[in-house]
């Protein structure tokens, strides 16, 4: 089921391109990354962006209130992809629609590059979400694997 959130929400998404824009994504991104930290925020983007990442968000009252990192790829499994690494709404902001248009945004955005499919991975904790995007028409369509392997180079120059 599709909902038409335009009632609801007047912003529109845009693509955070200067460190302030980037800067002020922070506070919504860390309700869903707490191990970041303000002071290497935009650095940590920055270097993402170096390698296709790219920040979205939405403003309410000047603020952003959700926000998208996401980036395309192409391989084997999947051909053309958009990949969402983040998508975060803030607490008090979640249900009133800003979700759901980022979600559509980032849909259309998706085959306007070329891409024939979006994904995203979902904490196996955060059923709210999973919820989410099955109401949003998303499907359930692997599970993702990892292996701890120690800190990353970002991690210790952070630390």
């Amino acid at each position: 089921m599709e909902m038409d959130v335009s009632a609801y929400v007047s912003a529109r998404p845009r693509i955070a391109t200067t460190d302030a824009e980037i800067a002020a994504c922070f506070p919504v991104m860390h309700e869903l990354r707490p191990h970041l930290e303000k002071r290497a925020f935009v650095a940590r983007i920055r270097l993402q962006q170096s390698q296709g990442y790219e920040l979205a968000y939405i403003e309410e009252q000047g603020e952003p209130v959700a926000t998208a990192g996401f980036r395309i790829g192409e391989n084997l499994a999947w051909g053309r992809f958009l990949y969402v690494d983040d998508l975060v709404t803030t607490a008090e902001h979640r249900s009133k629609g800003y979700g759901a248009l980022l979600l559509r945004w980032l849909c259309d955005l998706a085959k306007e590059r070329g891409c024939s499919e979006l994904h995203l991975d979902s904490g196996v904790q955060r059923t709210d979400a999973h919820r989410f995007y099955e109401r949003e028409g998303m499907e359930l369509s692997s599970f993702h694997y990892k292996v701890a392997l120690g800190p990353s180079t970002n991690e210790r120059k952070e630390g």
